[in-house]
């Protein structure tokens, strides 16, 4: 069974008050777009190790990974400055989309995409793996 390790446990009093005082969702949005499965298997979604990790300079959103696939380590921009230190990434498993173009944000190329989970207007959370992640660079199905 594989553990989602993105919500830590609470440590203290005030940590358990926010977890219970945090809105639940009132209903999943409708998808306005259906794929078909051929679709979806285009995306190569591949497990990575986060290298590095620093703050992009004039942003307060993005952070530039440098993310180890198995094969090649690449750059990776993410917008999840607002949930993670950048010292706090470095060694954790992530998914990547490593198909994507290259992008370029505040003048960083991004070549791929780290999943993240969350809700309309919150901080974004890391997708990951718990004690036994996947070997860098499996595809993720």
């Amino acid at each position: 069974m594989t553990q989602i390790d993105e919500y830590p446990l609470p440590t203290s009093t005030s940590d358990s008050d926010q977890i219970s005082s945090a809105k639940a969702p009132s209903a999943m949005p409708e998808a306005d777009t259906k794929i078909t499965i051929d679709e979806f298997m285009k995306v190569e979604l591949r497990v990575a190790k986060v290298v590095t990790a620093e703050r992009v300079p004039k942003s307060k959103k993005l952070i530039k990974l440098e993310v180890d696939l198995g094969s090649e380590v690449r750059v990776v921009v993410a917008g999840i400055a607002g949930a993670y230190e950048p010292e706090a990434l470095v060694g954790r498993t992530v998914v990547v989309v490593a198909n994507l173009k290259p992008a370029k944000l505040m003048g960083v190329e991004s070549n791929g995409m780290v999943l993240a989970a969350s809700l309309e207007g919150d901080v974004p959370m890391l997708v990951g793996f718990g004690d036994q992640p996947p070997t860098l660079g499996a595809r993720v199905r």
